[in-house]
């Protein structure tokens, strides 16, 4: 049996997630698709900035979870499962 690359693996779940947040957006608009962008947001509402005098660094980052992208990540598993 060969073994599958892990990367692969991590690549499709990112595309599902993309896609799934993408289609969560695309579906909001239509009234009984609308709870595919149902989700929660999590991370730092305000950037957090560090002054070190001649160089400025900003950290920020902000995570959406919705029902379209988890949809999205379990189709990308059962897909990698059966290649």
């Amino acid at each position: 049996m060969r073994s599958k690359n892990s990367w692969v693996l991590l690549l499709m779940v990112l595309s599902g997630i993309v896609l799934g947040g993408f289609i969560g957006e695309a579906a909001s608009g239509v009234p009984f698709l609308s709870w595919l962008n149902f989700g929660q947001s999590f991370g730092l509402n305000d950037p957090l900035v560090l002054n070190l005098g001649i160089l400025v660094i900003t950290f920020g980052l902000s995570i959406r979870i919705t029902m379209a992208s988890i949809i999205g990540v379990i189709i990308a598993i059962l897909t990698y499962h059966f290649i």
